[in-house]
Order: structure tokens, then sequence, then C-alpha cells
């Protein structure tokens, strides 16, 4: 299972210069529902939303969504060992919430500062 950080899928909808491989839209595939907001919001802002409609569906239509439960969100508010800001906190909490009820997932992220906070907490990474 790949926890997907919406860097990698917008990368992926935006057809930018780093994409994932192939592969990894075969994997099982789950994400913050943060992650459908995170899209739609990119997309309306650089005024793009109509001609990507299609493309963004489809592609989260691939991902289980988790939603932001309370215990995901008391976990954001709790302290990382690195700093982060308030969406890769929520991403980070939904992230670790299923490897705590056991889950084995890895992340997949383009963030920089997401995936430092996560090797700081010892959390599997998967470099996309």
């Amino acid at each position: 299972m790949i926890y997907l950080d919406t860097s990698v899928a917008l990368a992926q909808l935006l057809a930018e210069d780093r994409q994932p491989p192939a592969s990894l839209w075969g994997e099982t595939l789950v994400a913050s529902r943060l992650l459908e907001y995170e899209i739609w919001t990119r997309l309306h802002s650089r005024k793009i939303a109509d001609s990507h409609e299609e493309a963004a569906r489809n592609l989260i239509g691939r991902i289980a969504l988790l939603e932001l439960a309370p215990p995901v969100l008391a976990r954001a508010m709790d302290p990382f060992p690195h700093p982060v800001r308030t969406l890769d906190a929520l991403h980070l909490a939904s992230f670790e919430y299923l490897l705590t009820h056991g889950q084995s997932a890895r992340l997949a992220s383009y963030d920089r500062r997401m995936l430092a906070a996560a090797e700081a907490m010892r959390l599997p990474i998967l470099a996309p």
C-alpha cells in the first residue's frame, strides 16, 4: 500500500517533469481526503479545472481516501520531530494513523520538508 502525498498526484495530473513510475498506479493507493481538496484548489487557482476535470476525477477515484477523523486531527496538533506545515502535519498524521492501525504502507512524496519529517519519525518512505 502506498500513502500518496498530493505532490505526487499533482505531478502526475499536471504532467510535471518529475512523475512517478507507471508501476505506482498499479499499487493500492491511499491518502487523506485532504488530497482531494488540495488538487481542486490547485486546479482552480491555475484556472485549469475545466480542462483537467476528467483526469482529476479519474485520479482521485483510484485512491482510497481517509477522512480526517478526530484521532488524526489530534495527532496533527502534537509536535513533530521536524518542522512541518499544517497540511503536511495532517498528511503525516493520516499516514501514521494507518501504520498504527496495522496497515503496511510507504509514503510517496516529492515534498522535501514532508520527507524530512517522515524520516525523522522513522516512517517508511517510497521515493517515486
